[in-house]
């Protein structure tokens, strides 16, 4: 198999444009009335949020010697690190090869090749560890063949959380007071690496984990999810567990209704990791009166038009908007029972440690 061109320059005024988006408040019914949270859109910047930790693994790998200028980066992406590499590659000057699966939307396929990506598709799924696993597998095969090929590794780099300080300074500086930080979780790196600057700029602050159902990063078993980009089928490193002071899992019900209403009453929305954490957010600031609540809208609505914002989609998937959860149930540890819906607990486990 031919490698990709080595791109030995790249376009480093492009880095101009990674981060500095804008927090918006967000007071659109979702489902029910709230007094309104912070939300740093995060979709408005060139790569979208995962361009900083994109841009963060590529530097640290190059500053260690591990990436040599133009070699090519290969990773494995459900679609949103997959446009950050994108961006950090054009920028840096490295060619980035993908590999995706089956189910990654025809849109983002066609944006990733666009921007002039290489994408790899893995076919069926693997019997354990699912479509993870099996992109694993082809990534493995991919740094065989291609010679200096770097692998990020974003679940278990510290450069993924490290990319992640100047959207914590942002929110310093954007927000005069904040009391509540809700974030989605997937490889762990964005939570990872604002809460730690935060807290030192407001020592109470309380962190909120979102998962997805049938994820298994908080000890829930793993199960098949119709969610992309949240929740995680392994147990990324990067998690860090004893920061989060909650975590809850949310369906792909309760994802779909908010990012609609957040569409029609917010106008700015995103996919399904914006759905499930402006739902947790809104919540939290009804059952926490008087609190400031903040999230991040990971990315924007354009590449899930097909799956988020389609009723054919929703239908095909049974999913039911009309009896999406309005509150979370209430579990008293991850193993006490099985998240199917929208559940909250607030003991926090690492699943290779046990319950603390």
């Amino acid at each position: 198999m031919t490698a990709t061109a080595v791109r030995p320059t790249g376009r480093r005024e492009l880095l101009d444009l990674l981060g500095r988006t804008p927090v918006v408040r967000i007071t659109a019914e979702l489902p029910g009335a709230h007094p309104g949270f912070w939300a740093k859109l995060e979709g408005l910047a060139a790569g979208g949020m995962k361009a900083r930790a994109a841009v963060s693994m590529l530097l640290g790998a190059r500053e260690r010697g591990e990436l040599a200028p133009g070699a090519p980066v290969v990773e494995s992406t459900s679609g949103t690190l997959g446009v950050g590499l994108a961006f950090a590659g054009q920028a840096l000057g490295h060619p980035v090869v993908l590999v995706g699966d089956a189910e990654l939307e025809p849109s983002m396929r066609q944006l990733l090749r666009a921007h002039g990506v290489r994408l790899e598709l893995a076919e069926r799924p693997a019997a354990q560890g699912g479509w993870q696993a099996a992109r694993l597998a082809r990534l493995r095969e991919l740094l065989a063949e291609l010679p200096g090929a770097y692998w990020p590794d974003q679940y278990n780099n510290p450069d993924n959380t490290a990319g992640y300080a100047s959207l914590a300074a942002e929110l310093g500086t954007q927000l005069d007071h904040l009391d509540i930080l809700v974030c989605s979780v997937g490889t762990g790196g964005h939570s990872a690496g604002v809460i730690g600057p935060l807290r030192r700029h407001w020592p109470a602050l309380r962190l909120i984990g979102v998962d997805a159902t049938g994820s298994t990063i908080f000890g829930q078993p793993a199960r098949s999810r119709l969610m992309r980009g949240l929740g995680s089928s392994i147990h990324p490193r990067n998690v860090a567990y004893d920061a989060f002071d909650e975590v809850h899992w949310v369906g792909p019900a309760e994802a779909v209704d908010t990012c609609r209403r957040l569409a029609r009453g917010s106008f700015v929305s995103g996919g399904w990791s914006t759905g499930a954490a402006a739902r947790v957010a809104a919540w939290a600031a009804r059952v926490n009166p008087g609190a400031v609540v903040a999230t991040v809208f990971p990315d924007g609505p354009h590449r899930y038009l097909g799956t988020v914002y389609d009723d054919d989609f929703a239908a095909a998937h049974g999913l039911d908007l009309s009896g999406a959860a309005t509150r979370p149930v209430e579990i008293p540890h991850p193993y006490a029972a099985e998240a199917v819906g929208w559940a909250r607990c607030t003991r926090v486990t690492d699943p290779m440690k046990g319950i603390r």
